[in-house]
């Protein structure tokens, strides 16, 4: 009696069959696993998407224009490179329509990654240059435990640092330059 192999699953069914309170991503050919979020991690990136949803994406004191989305799941290449940023932003003049699946395939304007102890290497050395080989215009590093933001545009395929700013600085960066935003309010202070 012959038995036939079983097929190994796809990186993509591996991600979608991970435990409820794992975020996957597939990078470079990869998968990649996280728990959730740490308590100042989930503070900062709400914070954030608090001072940009406003005024970028309702238009209230801004331009709007934009969706401004919590983790997202990009597909760079469908179910082969998968990146789930902190927070990415489209102007909706290039994702007119949110789509009705999880996976976004069209590449965001601007995204957030917030660093912590566990990410913090995969994010710079890993997803950065992926962000620029696929053409994402606007990358923001932010660090709760260092209180600091690192703000990048994109130019000829490679990273050029806007400013890094740190502690309560006000900013004003691209490509939210119409609003100020306080970075005191984005940590976790007690």
């Amino acid at each position: 009696m012959s038995t036939r192999p079983q097929s190994q699953p796809t990186l993509y069914e591996q991600l979608a069959a991970l435990p409820e309170g794992l975020t996957g991503e597939i990078l470079n050919g990869q998968l990649y696993t996280q728990p959730r979020f740490s308590g100042p991690h989930a503070v900062t990136s709400s914070a954030l998407g608090y001072e940009l949803f406003g005024p970028f994406q309702k238009g209230r004191g801004g331009p709007g224009g934009w969706w401004i989305i919590d983790a997202p799941e990009l597909h760079f290449i469908h179910d082969k490179e998968v990146d789930v940023p902190d927070i990415a932003g489209w102007r909706r003049s290039r994702l007119p329509r949110i789509p009705t699946d999880h996976r976004f395939t069209v590449v965001p304007d601007w995204i957030c990654e917030i660093l912590s102890p566990s990410t913090e290497s995969k994010d710079r050395e890993v997803k950065m240059p992926i962000y620029a080989h696929f053409g994402v215009a606007y990358a923001w590093l932010i660090d709760p435990r260092a209180h600091t933001l690192e703000a990048y545009a994109l130019e000829g395929g490679t990273w050029r640092e806007i400013g890094r700013f740190a502690g309560g600085a006000r900013v004003s960066l691209p490509p939210f330059a119409a609003v100020t935003i306080s970075l005191e309010d984005l940590w976790a202070l007690t």
